[in-house]
């Protein structure tokens, strides 16, 4: 299984990913704002998703919504 961004390029762990999208924060009032550069990404099991930190705190983000930095 090969874990791509939104424009169909293929990550791996560690890259530098943005964000193309603000997106809300379930749970949370907060948003990640277009732009958002998410350093040193982990792969999760699913395909569609990446765990990366933003503000501080650990996220599961969809890769959809990503595009290698």
């Amino acid at each position: 299984m090969e874990t791509k961004d939104s424009n169909g390029n293929v990550l791996k762990e560690g890259d530098s990913v943005s964000v193309i999208k603000d997106l809300k924060v379930r749970g949370s009032s907060s948003v990640i704002k277009r732009g958002t550069l998410v350093k040193n990404i982990r792969l999760t099991d699913d395909p569609a998703e990446i765990e990366g930190r933003v503000d501080k705190t650990t996220m599961v983000l969809r890769t959809e919504f990503l595009k290698k930095a």
